[in-house]
Formats: structure tokens, C-alpha cells, sequence
């Protein structure tokens, strides 16, 4: 097996007999199979050779950003099929098939060769008469398929509604009634039912955890039943993190056949992302909501997005302004001069997130609570706002800022990401363009670098992340953006 050193040297080698190979899935005739394809010559072994029917290589682009959108794309896959040898290949099924490419050189082993991409194609296409053309999208795409689609049913007041899911901990949901008969209600969660309410007037009830449900021990009338819990497990334990939640959700939710398996995770990144980021989080889900949609809107409570890495392994990436870094990218490192300002960011004095979301609003209760509850079950968010004043004074900023929804519950973890988005978003925020040598290709996104230049003020190097990246396999070509 070559090293990461010896491939990187490869890249830059003029005299490398390149080739890139693709491994799609299709069904044909009912029964799956795997395509070898390539751009030239390649013999895997006796059993896998590739079909050198591959026009090109293939583009993939990647970014992250600050307001947690996350973007993959990649180019389609173009066959050659002006003999119409191909043709029998429109009658298989591809959508949904994954897709893996390795790139490497004709004399290496199969072993030898590093994967790029693992993705999953839309279908097959033909742009035209003596062309193929396999529709790729990122892996994440298997989890756009809702989180669950179990309906109460039987003779509840509306049987069509989901059974909601819990996750994490959150306050005052309005559980739906499962059964009138006796009063059950449906609050997806398996840890503990913290306090039930009607009208906000704390009720006894009988809870199954097992089910997730509760029935109220004493006949109750009319008003709005809410409900405080904690909600699923994940491998059995009862989980509250944002990375533990988002594994779950990748894993157990959704359509069987798409969800990922430890296999999709890069296993150690998550657990360190866990590690930095253990703030408890909660979420609760009772109409059709996807797996990548939920997974995002844990993520982005602290400022991270959902990444595959280039072998396709499920990742969270913070966007963070890193300090300290330990790649550098020099001069020599950008092709013709190329480097530009691609943006520059507004600058912004304060940052407003909103904490421990009431998810049932009421602003109208006439039972005999205090005025101080009745007034914290009326407001949908609790909040927290951090302001440099001498960034304030200095732009002569002084707009409310704009509240950001999080799924966080406690006022210091609340505290703490508003002081570091602001942090962020206090100094202008430079992105950097340039075209990379073929050295770069291994530079990943979310990476911390130290980019160097004779223009812009990078004489002395700046840190930043990478935060975009397109590549071109076919020309070795890359284009990188870091924002410092």
C-alpha cells in the first residue's frame, strides 16, 4: 500500500499513467450487480476487469459556509456508446445504486488505488446518440426520506397523524391522543416523562415508557394537554448530544434500505466532534420531516453542517475560524497566480440565539398559575444576546439582531455559541480563490490552513478553513477557498 506521501508525489508526477475507476451499483434482471468502469485500460483481476467506456473523469464540488449549508455535487458519469454495445444498460434499474471512484496509475494494484468519491446515482440518462450518462448526487441524499412514517391509526381523533419522535429532551409538546377511551396520548419517547400538563396545571398520569405514551389516572375535561420528556435511545442508552442524536437518526430512522450503517461514519470524527460539543439538545418531530432535514437542524445549533469526506463517510464539521494549523499552502502551491477575493463578509456587533424552545405556545391560560409561568409558557424561545460594544461603535451597528432557533436547552451552552458566533462575525471574513496544484488534491473540506501570498496581506500566512473545494480527476485541476 503506498503512503499518503508517495501518492501526493504521484499527483505531480508527469510521467504517471493515470486512470480512473467508477464501481456502480445496478439491478439487471432483477438481481444486483456491480459495473467496473474506467477511463482507460485497467485490469482489476481476473474476475474484475473494468470496461474502459468512461468519457473524462468526474468534477466534484463541496462547501460548507458560516450560516450552516452544506453543498455536494458532483458531474455525471459519460459512457461511450456509439456502437450502441450499451444500450441493454437503459433497461436497468440505477436510481438510488451507490457509487464508488478510485483514481490511481495502470501499474498499480487495485489496492494501490485512493478513493475520491462515494455518492449514489440519480439514474441513467442518454444526452445523445453515442452517449451514456450515469446522474450522480452526494451520498447524503439517502436521507432525504422522511423520519418516520407510522401513523397513530386505530380510533384516534385523527388516526392519519404521525406518532411523533423525541429527541433529546424538550419542554412542553403537545403529545397527541392515541385513544380517547382512555385518555392516551403519544409522546415518542423511551428515557423518562418529566411532567404532564393540562393547561399548564401539573397531572398524575400511568406512563409506558416502552411505547412512549401515557394515559392520566383521573378523568380530565376539555384544555391543552403538554407534556415535558426526554425522548429516544440510541444502541439502548438514552442519548442528548448532537452527535449521538445525528447517528442515530442516520442510522435507525427512515427507509431501511437507505439508512447508513457504521460503515458510513467516520467514527473517530464523530466522537471527537461529540467530545467538543456536548451541550443536550432536543427536538421533537410530529409532521413529515426528513432524516438530513432533522440531522441539520441538530447541526446547526452549534454552526456545524452534515459533510461526507471523499471515501463518503458521514462527518461534522463546525465552521470555526481554526488558530492554529499545521498544512500550509504556499505560492508554489497556486497555479498562475490565480489567487482572488472570492467574498467579504458584513460585519455584524451581536448575535441573538434562542434556548429551551416551548413548543406548544400558550398565551392565554386562565387556571391559577403564576404570572411568571404564565408568561414563560406564552413566549415560544428563552434567548440570550452578545454584543461587542466597541465593534458597536466602531460600524455604528445598533439594529436588534435577528433571533437564531437552536435546539440548545441551557443558557450556557446558549451563551457560549452566541459569544463564539460573534466572535466570527465581529472582524470582516475574508474568502480566498485560487487553482491548486495537484498536491492540494488531498486537502480536505473543513481543513485548517495557512495560506500564503504576495497580495491580499498573506505575505506573513493567515490561518483559515477550507471551506470550498471543486476537483476535476480527469485534469487533476482544483479550485480551494479559504475563508480566514
Amino acid at each position: 500500500m503506498i503512503t499518503d506521501a508517495q501518492f501526493a508525489a504521484w499527483l505531480g508526477d508527469s510521467s504517471a499513467q493515470r486512470v480512473t475507476l467508477f464501481e456502480v451499483g445496478a439491478k439487471s434482471a432483477g438481481v444486483d450487480v456491480t459495473r467496473y468502469l474506467s477511463t482507460d485500460a485497467f485490469i482489476g483481476s481476473a474476475t474484475t476487469p473494468y470496461l474502459a467506456v468512461v468519457a473524462g473523469g468526474l468534477q466534484v464540488t463541496e462547501s460548507i459556509s458560516m450560516v450552516s449549508e452544506a453543498s455536494l455535487s458532483a458531474g455525471d458519469i459519460e459512457l461511450y456508446n456509439a456502437d450502441g454495445s450499451l444500450d441493454a444498460w437503459l433497461d436497468d434499474v440505477w436510481v438510488n445504486q451507490p457509487v464508488n471512484v478510485f483514481v490511481g496509475d495502470v501499474r498499480w494494484s487495485r489496492a494501490d488505488f485512493r478513493q475520491v468519491f462515494a455518492g449514489t446515482v440519480i439514474d441513467i440518462a442518454c444526452k445523445s446518440r453515442d452517449r451514456l450518462n450515469l446522474l450522480l448526487t452526494n451520498k447524503l441524499e439517502r436521507l432525504n426520506t422522511p423520519v418516520t412514517d407510522v401513523k397513530i391509526g386505530g380510533s384516534a381523533t385523527n388516526p392519519d397523524a404521525l406518532v411523533p419522535v423525541l429527541l433529546g429532551e424538550c419542554h412542553n409538546i403537545a403529545p397527541p391522543q392515541t385513544n380517547p377511551n382512555t385518555n392516551e396520548h403519544a409522546f415518542g419517547g423511551n428515557e423518562r416523562l418529566i411532567e404532564t400538563r393540562l393547561d399548564g396545571v401539573p397531572r398524575d398520569v400511568t406512563v409506558n415508557l416502552a411505547a412512549g405514551r401515557f394515559t392520566f389516572n383521573a378523568a380530565v375535561g376539555a384544555g391543552q394537554v403538554t407534556c415535558s420528556a426526554q425522548g429516544v435511545r440510541y444502541n439502548g442508552v438514552y442519548v442528548n448530544t448532537i452527535s449521538q442524536l445525528v447517528q442515530c437518526l442516520v442510522t435507525q430512522y427512515g427507509k431501511a434500505t437507505t439508512r447508513f450503517t457504521a460503515a458510513d461514519l467516520d467514527g473517530a470524527q464523530l466522537a471527537a466532534f461529540d467530545a467538543a460539543n456536548q451541550q443536550p439538545v432536543g427536538l421533537w418531530l410530529t409532521e413529515r420531516t426528513n432524516v438530513l432535514v432533522a440531522c441539520q437542524q441538530l447541526a446547526s445549533s452549534v454552526g456545524a453542517q452534515l459533510v461526507p469526506s471523499m471515501t463518503g463517510k458521514l462527518r461534522l464539521i463546525q465552521f470555526a475560524i481554526p488558530t492554529s494549523a499545521t498544512t500550509e499552502i504556499r505560492p508554489s502551491q497556486q497555479l498562475d497566480d490565480s489567487i482572488t477575493i472570492a467574498n467579504r463578509t458584513i460585519v455584524a456587533a451581536a448575535v441573538k440565539i434562542g434556548y429551551c424552545r416551548n413548543w406548544t405556545e400558550q398565551d392565554n391560560l386562565q387556571t391559577s398559575l403564576p404570572p411568571a409561568h404564565k408568561a414563560m409558557y406564552g413566549q415560544p424561545w428563552l434567548s440570550v444576546t452578545s454584543v461587542d460594544a466597541g465593534v458597536q461603535a466602531t460600524y455604528k451597528l445598533d439594529a436588534e439582531p435577528d433571533l437564531v432557533e437552536t435546539c440548545l436547552l441551557r443558557k450556557t451552552d446558549a451563551q457560549a455559541e452566541a459569544d463564539r458566533r460573534r466572535d466570527i462575525v465581529k472582524v470582516p471574513r475574508t474568502t480566498y480563490r485560487f487553482e491548486a496544484t495537484p498536491d492540494q488534491l488531498l486537502v480536505e473540506l473543513g481543513q485548517a490552513v495557512k495560506l500564503f501570498s504576495n497580495r491580499f496581506g498573506l505575505a506573513a500566512g493567515k490561518v483559515g478553513i477550507v471551506t470550498s473545494r471543486t476537483v476535476d480527476w480527469s485534469t487533476l485541476r482544483s479550485t480551494l477557498e479559504v475563508t480566514v
